[in-house]
């Protein structure tokens, strides 16, 4: 305890990851937000032009298009790895044996190399040949509902959306899950005693107590989901159906060397992903107040 008295050493034992945050976060937003000041192509001089890129930026059709495909895949992201994750989670906090084996199945995907994901989907979406989804639709005679999901412009965002939801959404029950079980049994017992049935045992007992789980789960799927890339662009369609923010500003700056234009995209993703933070928070803390 005397070592953590000691400034000195406090700084000592803190400026490693300091610096490495500085370096590898901090440094990167400054250089984005003063290249999204100036046309530049990677190439030739880079000319200052104040707001140009931002003002481009908020005039752009395919900017906006991308942002309304990036909310809708924000929302089946969460809804798949948080409340999925959260449901599957409560389920297996009742599973007295064999736990162990449902968390190592659920964790799995995540540790699936994304480009191994994106190959399976794409073969579980195929219309020809046949995939396994068209292959189930025909089999329980919805058959007239088959099509090619990823290519059909009105599924083709969900069909996208759906991999990402699906890698993590073990990863996060298995955090909601050690967050419940680490919830003293004896504050349950108390509450059954009382005649608390399940449902609010759950609603006013478990997930009050693990609600700072919760807020950093939701702060981390949506910040990921709104920063998604690289699923989306394996698997994605050429044009914009399934443009994401990311995805389009990866275009703007590296496909067309439009590095200025890209960075500005880049800034507003940093923006948006604090406001995020920002919202999601004062949700939670306005709830604590509540409480």
């Amino acid at each position: 305890m005397n070592v953590l008295k000691d400034k000195k050493a406090w700084f000592i034992f803190i400026a490693p990851a300091l610096l490495f945050y500085l370096g590898t976060v901090f440094v990167p937003i400054i250089q984005s937000l003063n290249y999204g000041f100036q046309d530049w192509n990677g190439i030739k001089d880079a000319e200052y032009i104040g707001l140009g890129n931002y003002t481009r930026m908020f005039q752009d059709p395919y900017f906006w298009n991308s942002v309304q495909n990036n909310l809708v895949y924000v929302v089946i992201v969460v809804l798949m790895q948080v409340f999925i994750g959260l449901f599957f989670a409560l389920l297996l906090s009742y599973v007295k044996k064999g736990a162990g084996i449902f968390r190592t199945l659920y964790y799995l995907p995540a540790v699936v190399v994304t480009v191994a994901i994106a190959q399976m989907f794409r073969n579980f979406y195929s219309l020809q040949p046949l995939g396994l989804l068209n292959m189930f639709l025909d089999w329980i005679g919805l058959g007239y509902l088959q099509t090619a999901w990823l290519s059909n412009p009105h599924t083709a965002l969900i069909a996208v959306s759906l991999p990402e939801g699906w890698r993590f959404t073990g990863m996060y029950m298995v955090i909601f899950y050690a967050a419940l079980i680490a919830i003293p049994k004896e504050i349950e017992e108390a509450a059954t005693i009382d005649g608390v049935n399940g449902w609010q045992l759950i609603r006013h007992i478990k997930l009050p107590s693990i609600k700072h789980v919760l807020s950093l789960a939701l702060i981390m799927c949506t910040t990921g989901a709104l920063r998604g890339f690289d699923i989306p662009y394996i698997i994605g369609v050429p044009g914009s159906t399934t443009e994401l923010v990311t995805t389009y500003m990866y275009k703007k700056a590296f496909a067309t060397n439009q590095f200025g234009y890209g960075s500005s995209i880049a800034v507003f993703i940093v923006i948006e992903s604090l406001i995020a933070v920002l919202i999601i928070r004062s949700i939670f803390n306005s709830r604590k107040g509540e409480a």
